[in-house]
């Protein structure tokens, strides 16, 4: 009797264990295959479907209607990849070096359709997709640290005819200039930093805690709206075009770079060209203040500027006032 009840027990601690290994096997099958669907092993920026592309760029051209006509198109081949630019003729003296200018991060040059008009009364002005981001233009390499974000830029700066070619980015095109300044500053002019984020001050908490549920690509359209939105102090975004762009982009487009990496005071400091900064006072991004305060100490032939009332949006917020904060610069 007490051999059957042992014999009864190991069976029963047997089966127990089968049922372990079976329960441990079938947990490991589950894991493999979430590891596998969320794997991305792409190297390079992309977008997720012909229907997310489609949509994206019908509302990119819808973005671009509200964009002077450019009398330009340029496709830029550089060792990363082939760069979208936008010519737009401007100013009297067709002789001043023209600008540059770099959108923000999961947008492009229709971002700029209310500083155009203004910014086109004192020269020519250029506008560029970033590469790796969604756009037109169209990341063939790996793009792996802050010294391949500046080498496709100045391969794009070597191919213009003008001699000398002012930056101008707002957000993460603000850190895209710097950057280049930093590393490649051949043909730089002069840098303008409209509210640029990673430059002088990190990201606040709150920005990184909301980036997490919109850079889900399922999300619901809502959720990147309401975002984008939040970004601006509230303004309303669902009926603004460039607004639709970016919430396509930020649906339809994979983005596979390098994380932008602050520079150094050491870095800053050392940059030769003239750097102007205006910073956004109410900017949820960052903290504004810290940053001015940065800026200051840190550049050599820096002028920090500070819009109080401005929020991450402000080059649409004050486009004139930036136009002309701009063309004081450079002139």
């Amino acid at each position: 009797m007490v051999m059957k009840r042992v014999r009864q027990v190991g069976d029963s601690l047997r089966a127990h264990r089968r049922g372990l290994l079976r329960a441990a096997a079938a947990l490991a099958v589950i894991t493999v295959a979430i590891a596998y669907a969320l794997r991305d092993p792409a190297p390079i920026g992309y977008f997720t479907s012909t229907e997310s592309h489609d949509r994206f760029v019908g509302a990119y051209r819808e973005a671009m209607a509200d964009l002077p006509e450019p009398d330009r198109t340029l496709d830029v081949r550089t060792g990363y990849g082939v760069v979208r630019l936008y010519h737009f003729s401007g100013g009297t003296d067709p002789a001043a070096a023209p600008l540059l200018l770099l959108p923000g991060r999961a947008s492009a040059s229709p971002v700029w359709a209310d500083n155009l008009p203004s910014l086109l009364r004192s020269r020519n002005v250029y506008t560029v997709d970033l590469l790796g981001e969604p756009g037109m233009s169209i990341q063939q390499r790996p793009i792996k640290n802050t010294a391949a974000h500046a080498q496709w830029l100045h391969e794009v700066l070597l191919a213009l005819p003008e001699p000398t070619i002012h930056l101008v980015g707002v957000s993460f095109g603000g850190w895209t200039a710097m950057n280049l300044a930093v590393h490649r500053p051949q043909k730089v002019g002069s840098v303008v930093l409209l509210d640029p984020v990673l430059v002088f001050a990190g990201l606040s908490a709150e920005v990184v805690l909301r980036s997490i549920p919109v850079s889900v690509r399922w999300a619901p359209r809502s959720w990147r709206d309401s975002f984008t939105s939040w970004t601006a102090n509230g303004a309303p975004v669902e009926d603004v075009p460039v607004a639709r762009m970016i919430e396509a982009g930020m649906q339809a487009y994979v983005v596979k770079l390098s994380a932008p990496a602050r520079p150094s005071e050491d870095q800053l400091a050392a940059v030769d060209v003239p750097v102007l900064v205006l910073m956004a006072g109410k900017s949820r991004l960052h903290d504004a203040g810290e940053a001015a305060k940065l800026a200051e100490r840190s550049l050599t032939h820096g002028t920090v500027k500070t819009y109080p009332d401005a929020s991450h949006a402000l080059n649409g917020e004050y486009p004139n006032e930036i136009a002309a904060d701009i063309s004081a610069f450079v002139t």
